[in-house]
This record gives structure tokens, sequence and C-alpha cells, in this order.
């Protein structure tokens, strides 16, 4: 078997501060956002990152392109129709849902995306 490379293998600790990009839309700079992605090879909001959201936060209202399912890893996650989910949950939603969020407490959330986000109302 072969050694990995260094460069076939990226390592983040999702503790680290320094480790997180700060995340923005096409409109700029999402306010209390960041994230960790390791893989170079995909687009940035598909398959599988770290979001971090600091307590006040809100996401921009998004669409989803594909399917994407998250887990709580801390805190609370509020979505804009009520739903809260809390540390431990995973959540999977389908293609084409729209929607934004918030937290009140601050959260880190473990992504997979399908497909990148889109604006709402936009046609998949």
């Amino acid at each position: 078997m072969k050694p990995i490379q260094p460069s076939e293998r990226k390592t983040a600790n999702i503790r680290d501060d320094a480790a997180y990009t700060p995340y923005t839309t096409t409109g700029g700079p999402e306010a209390g956002t960041s994230y960790i992605k390791l893989n170079p090879h995909t687009e940035r909001d598909t398959g599988f990152y770290i979001y971090r959201m600091e307590p006040g936060a809100r996401s921009t209202p998004h669409r989803h392109g594909g399917a994407e399912e998250f887990l709580i890893v801390e805190g609370e996650l509020i979505d804009n129709d009520g739903t809260v989910y809390r540390t431990g949950d995973v959540v999977w939603l389908e293609a084409g849902t729209e929607h934004t969020s918030h937290t009140e407490t601050g959260c880190l959330i473990a992504v997979y995306a399908e497909a990148s986000e889109e604006s709402p109302g936009m046609a998949g």
C-alpha cells in the first residue's frame, strides 16, 4: 500500500477558529457565519462541510439545488417555519426546499449537500 502524500490529505479541527472561512453569498458576507471545507475538488456548497453560526446569526434565504443532510453538532438552529433543531438532530431536506434559518445560541453543523444553493424561487 502506498503512503498517503501530504498533498493528498487535509485536516482541520472544528474547535480551531483559524480554520474557518467567513461565509459569503452573492449579496456579500453572511454576518456571523463561517465554514470549513477541505475537498478542493467540489464547489463550496456541495459535498461535506462544517458550517458555524455565531449567536444571533441568520442564513441568507436559499433554495436547495439538491437534497441536503445535516447534523447539529452543537447548539440550536431554528428554521423560518419555527422548526427547532437541537444538538444530535440529523435532518434531511428535499431538493428544491426553500428556507432561512437562525440561531439564538450559536450552532455548529456538519452538512452534506448534493448540489449548490440558489436564490429562492429559481427553477432547478
